[in-house]
């Protein structure tokens, strides 16, 4: 009998386009597979939709806030459904990526050096002159607790910290301003659960210099492909990937974010419980560089995500 599969996409956050891409992409995939699935655009109404088709499991292509910070996966808790991907804890805390570089820091994991703001207490001006107090530039500012390069810049100047904190306050009162690191963009897919496995390394190259939003899901915008690297380098790089992993506590799958120096030193940037998987997403070509097609990845991460099920 095929299992029933919802794949949870869409929702309400600013990453919500490229979610739907997603969703799509994994419907798509999936027809080949012995699944029923269903597309569930995510609203409000998510508890009373998943009732109605009692779902085996859930495939989570939701993005951001309210699908990738625990607030979904609360919700499946509840209802006792299975869903893909890293449980409460870990979804919270990957998508702060204030707490991220905290734990980061606490586990030794090599990642720039950065500072914390609070919006509540101070305007844009007064929070641009502390940071630069404790940071040299050029500098990278972030709100807390967005994703796809949303609400992420750089500043080589005064007036850029200024902007970069006025725009970051638009999405969140928390502000993480971190050393600017000169490097090359690698990143590392893991997936598993009691024994994750790291997938090939991937490079990516922006046309413009800078892997921003744009970069990520146009098309032509940037290339990524598996690098030529020394092995003692990539072993390394690939070790602190799964050590991230384990140490924010995921499962299923994610992609942690490194930038790698001219001298070969790795730094950990971020994790991803949620990555994109559309036909210009790193999670799925990195598959495919271990030859795992699309729809064969899909249906192992939805054998984990029950076998995580069963565990607990």
């Amino acid at each position: 009998m095929s299992k029933k599969v919802a794949i949870l996409y869409g929702g309400l956050s600013t990453e919500r386009e490229v979610s739907l891409r997603s969703g799509k992409a994994i419907f798509d995939a999936i027809q080949e597979k012995p699944y029923e699935a269903q597309l569930i655009d995510v609203d409000k109404n998510m508890a009373v939709k998943l009732d109605e088709i009692k779902p085996d499991v859930a495939v989570i292509a939701l993005h951001g806030r309210y699908g990738e910070d625990g607030c979904v996966q609360g919700m499946l808790e509840l209802m006792g459904i299975p869903y893909t991907g890293p449980g409460v804890t870990a979804s919270a805390i990957a998508m702060n990526k204030i707490l991220t570089k905290k734990l980061l820091v606490y586990e030794g994991i090599p990642t720039p050096g950065f500072t914390v703001m609070d919006g509540r207490y101070g305007n844009s001006e007064e929070l641009a002159e502390k940071i630069l107090e404790r940071i040299d530039l050029p500098l990278v500012i972030k709100a807390a607790t967005q994703g796809s390069s949303i609400g992420i810049y750089f500043a080589f100047n005064k007036k850029d910290v200024f902007e970069g904190v006025t725009e970051c306050l638009k999405y969140d009162n928390q502000i993480l301003a971190e050393q600017f690191i000169k490097g090359r963009e690698l990143t590392v897919s893991v997936y598993g659960n009691e024994d994750p496995i790291a997938l090939p390394i991937l490079e990516i190259v922006s046309t413009t210099g800078v892997y921003d939003y744009h970069a990520k899901y146009t098309a032509g915008a940037s290339s990524h492909f598996v690098p030529s690297l020394p092995e003692e380098i990539a072993a390394n790089i690939r070790e602190l990937a799964v050590k991230t992993y384990q140490a924010i506590g995921c499962s299923g799958l994610s992609r942690v974010d490194f930038l790698l120096t001219e001298d070969n030193k790795p730094y950990v940037l971020e994790v991803n419980t949620s990555p994109g998987m559309t036909s210009t997403s790193l999670f799925p070509d990195a598959a495919k560089a271990a030859g795992i097609g699309f729809s064969d990845l899909i249906e192992k991460l939805i054998d984990l995500a029950l076998e995580g099920k069963a565990e607990k």
